[in-house]
Order: C-alpha cells, then structure tokens, then sequence
C-alpha cells in the first residue's frame, strides 16, 4: 500500500535578528500574487484580439459536454505562462489555483474557500499533443485538438499589417537563422558542425521588433533552404494590402543566391541587400582602395606620431601608442560584379575597406539597389549594417520567452511551441509599442519589461462588489504601470 504524503513544511520561519525584534516568515498571508502586472497583458490582448485570433488558427474536436476549458481559455493560459516566465507546462499544476491567471483568463474566481482551478500540465498538453501518423478529428483517440500551420502563418504578418494605422513608405524585411539546440531524440534534430551541436536552425523574418515569420527548419539544410518561398508568401501578403511600400529584404551572405536575388529583381518595389563572402576575385579588384585605405592610416599615423615626439622623448612604443588614438582609414567602394557559374547576371557589389593598427578588415555586400539612389558608405553603414540588431530578437525569443524548450518528441509539436513563444512576443511587443512610449522602457527588453513592470508582487481581496489588486505601495515602477494604464485606455478595441 502506498503511504499518504504529508506536507512536512513548516509552518513559519524564524529568524533571530541581532539587537531587534525576531522577524517571523510564514505562509499565511492569504491570496497572495507575484504576477500582479499581468493585468496590463490581459487588457491589451483583451484590446487586440491576438490569443482570441491565434485560437481561431484551432479546431475543437472534444465533446462539448465534457470540456472544462475552451481552447481559446488554454492559449491564453498558455501564453501568459510563457510571459510571466513560466516556460513548462509543469508549471501549470501550481499556475492553475493563481488567482491573477484566473482573472486573466476571464475565469470568475470565487472567495478563499472557493478556490479557481484552471487547466493542469495534462490538459494544456493536448495543444501541443502531436502524434505521429494520427489523424486528427473527432473519431480520434489521441488528437482531439488540431491546428491550421497556414492559418497560424498568415496571422503573424495579418497581426502586423494591423499595427499600422495606414501604409508605410517603406519597410525592411530581416532574414536570418539561429540555433536551437536540443538534448533528446527530436525528429529532425543533427549535428550541426557550425553551432557546435544537435540542434534544429530556425528561420525568422522581422521588420524591425514586428514578427513576421518563425520556421521550425532542421540543423542538416543549406542556411537559405526555405527561405524564399517564406519570402515570397510574406510579401504576397504584404501585397494585398499595402500595394506601394518600398520593401528592402536583408540579410547575411547565406542569402546572397541566385534565385532569391532573382526574384526580387522581378518584383516591383522589391530591393535587397546581402552580405557576400570574400574571394580571390573580389580582393583583388579592390586592390587600389586596400592601398589607399593604408595610405591614409599611415599619414594620420605619421601626423600623431611627429606631435608624440616633440611632447615625449622618441620611444618604439610611439607608434603603437599613436595608432590607438586615430581613427581607423575607412574607404567604401562600388564593383560590377559576377560569379563565373552561380549568378545568373552582374550585379552591385560594395566592398568596406577598413585600415587600422590592427591590420586591414574587409567586408563585402551584394545589392539592387543602385549608386545614385544609395552611394557606398549610405548602403554599408545604414542599410546593411543595421540588421545586427535582429540578434536582440533572438535573445528575446530564446533566452526570455523559451523558444528553445523544444523537447517535444515530433517535429509538428516543437513547431507549434515556437509559436506559442512567438505569439507571446508579439504581445510583449505590442505592450511595448504601444503603452510604454515615452518610458524608460521604452526600448527595454522583454525580461526588462517582465521583471520591472510585470512581475509585481500585490495582494487579492475578492468581496462581492470587485475583486481588489493591491500592489506594494514601495514599487518603484508606479509611475511607469500609470503611464501603461493610460496608454491603454485609449487604446481602440480591434475586434
């Protein structure tokens, strides 16, 4: 016979306190909450409609009479997690008597003695639940909830197009990669000798902080694979409501192929600019601007070093001293170019020549769009070098909201995780695009927002009149919750 756990913890913690009075820890506090922030996620989603569209991209094919919880109810449960930086579905057997998830929810919660219970690991697992080689529907034993990739899709860049009140003049598409390692027997999971592991290489399209596109993609493909094809289903969708703007895609030398930039060649409106990989031919017809960068260096080098020797008495060290007080020669440069078998034509190639005590750097980029539009420097330096703030978006997504807990067996149900993590991104941005400007947190990261704004400790009193949310008076964000609030109520409802 089994033997009945008991709950052996103690009922309050003492601890004695030199020259003052005992401090006394307990768990008696009644209903106490430490997401009491979550109250602006719930409002602004409430406002926007993203989990309620995102559950829509679901079919339902339990019993109505035994169901409990609506798939939208579980989504939303779900995604909060994620926010609130519970990134398992283990979390979930505690989550589910938190009063503040309740209210989030739109689950009425009742007095102490009439706790909330809301959907546990088991039932939660059923959105993420998908078997190999079982059908989904209503005759199925094992896959009673299914979902539409196409629809999931769509609603990423649909959740975009809405975030403008009208057309922009012209938006950057990032395309990119990064790795996602895993430590079980995943489908599709390799070794990938770049990143070091097994892994699965995700691709994400942004504009900017805005998500457009998270493609669950094996670590054994060419780094472009599949790109395109998101590329194009993006901007078609684009397209359709935007007819004008100006589309610039970017991305690093993975990207610099034929077909892609072939394609948007043929598009109207449609520009790129790639990073491309150094080889013989492009080093050497850059040869003349290699010796004009080392030229330039070396005169302002010579200049430094002349003053150095009438202050200091002449040493060896001199000019290694004066080299790390001069800025490094810098010399931009447009070719015409083409490679003997890959390119189906010649095209802009700029190269970055930069000279400095170091030595010489190098870096080169393929565009379409043309010298007098874009003059060398303008395309390295503000159109190219940009896209290294897509990293940030990576962190965000991995680091702060779990895109990487994807431990499910089956490829389809890690898919589906690192779009529960996206859409709760998309929350997250849309909370920081749209109540938290002219804040200190205005430009914060997702983890920054969450500590400082959402993970607020507060005290829940439900009576028969309200249900009262009473944070620490000593927060120290009051001030930035107030200006969140006020953004919010004048926040038009999108439904």
């Amino acid at each position: 016979m089994t033997p009945i756990l008991t709950d052996r913890t103690p009922k309050q913690f003492k601890f004695l306190v030199e020259k003052s009075r005992p401090v006394v820890v307990n768990f008696q506090g009644g209903t106490v909450t430490s997401d009491a922030g979550l109250s602006l996620i719930a409002e602004i989603d409430r406002k926007l409609q993203i989990t309620s569209k995102f559950a829509q991209c679901f079919q339902d094919y339990r019993k109505p009479n035994r169901i409990d919880h609506s798939i939208e109810s579980l989504i939303k449960q779900r995604i909060y997690g994620l926010i609130m930086g519970y990134e398992d579905l283990n979390d979930h057997e505690e989550l589910r008597h938190n009063p503040m998830f309740a209210l989030a929810v739109l689950k009425k919660i009742g007095l102490e003695n009439e706790p909330t219970v809301l959907a546990g690991k088991s039932t939660l697992n059923r959105l993420e639940h998908c078997p190999e080689d079982v059908e989904q529907g209503s005759d199925s034993r094992y896959h009673k909830i299914g979902h539409s990739p196409e629809e999931i899709e769509r609603l990423f860049v649909k959740i975009f197009l809405e975030s403008y009140s009208k057309e922009p003049r012209q938006i950057i598409l990032d395309l990119d990669v990064t790795d996602d390692l895993v430590h079980g027997n995943q489908e599709q999971v390799f070794f990938n000798t770049y990143y070091g592991g097994y892994c699965y290489a995700p691709l994400y399209i942004f504009c900017g902080k805005h998500l457009l596109a998270a493609k669950l993609r094996a670590s054994n493909v060419d780094p472009a694979a599949g790109a395109l094809s998101e590329l194009q289903r993006v901007i078609q969708q684009i397209r359709q409501q935007w007819k004008n703007v100006e589309i610039l895609v970017r991305g690093d030398s993975a990207y610099s192929r034929d077909d892609i930039m072939t394609w948007c060649e043929s598009q109207t409106g449609v520009d790129y600019v790639f990073g491309l990989a150094q080889n013989n031919r492009l080093i050497q017809m850059i040869k003349t601007t290699q010796d004009r960068a080392k030229l330039g260096f070396e005169q302002k080098l010579s200049t430094v070093v002349s003053f150095l020797e009438t202050v200091f008495k002449p040493d060896e060290q001199l000019p290694e001293l004066a080299g790390n007080l001069i800025n490094n020669s810098i010399w931009y440069k447009s070719l015409d170019y083409q490679t003997r078998e890959s390119w189906s034509r010649s095209r802009r190639v700029v190269s970055k020549v930069e000279y400095g005590a170091k030595g010489t750097n190098i870096r080169f980029v393929v565009t379409s769009l043309p010298t007098n539009k874009v003059p060398p420097s303008q395309l390295y330096t503000q159109k190219y070098c940009k896209r290294g703030e897509m990293e940030n978006r990576f962190k965000e997504q991995q680091l702060e909201l779990f895109s990487d807990r994807t431990s499910t067996h089956t490829f389809a149900g890690n898919q589906l995780r690192l779009w529960f993590s996206s859409i709760a991104y998309v929350l997250m941005n849309a909370l920081r695009q749209q109540c938290l400007v002219k804040t200190e947190l205005q430009n914060a990261t997702v983890g920054t927002i969450r500590t400082k704004l959402l993970k607020l400790g507060a005290l829940i009193t439900v009576s028969a009149q309200r249900v009262l949310i009473a944070i620490s008076s000593s927060c120290p964000y009051k001030h930035i919750f107030a200006a969140a609030y006020r953004y919010l109520k004048i926040l038009p409802n999108t439904a």
